[in-house]
């Protein structure tokens, strides 16, 4: 397992960290996201033979939010 931090722009309530959480533990290969409304970040446990960064990165920019 790979662990990343990727920060996010655009969320606003508890319901955008829901969706992101969602979008995120949906991947194939991805074992756990953690996200933060306060700290605009998501802490994702993946596994990098199953999933990319730029996969996560694209998911969290197709649900609506900036990622970086």
């Amino acid at each position: 397992m790979e662990n990343t931090l990727i920060k996010i722009g655009g969320m606003s309530c508890q319901g955008c960290v829901k969706n992101i959480s969602g979008v995120l533990t949906a991947l194939s290969g991805v074992a756990s996201a953690e996200v933060s409304l306060e700290a605009a970040e998501a802490r994702v446990a993946f596994d990098p033979q199953a999933v990319t960064r730029e996969a996560l990165l694209g998911a969290i920019e197709d649900a609506g939010f900036d990622a970086e």
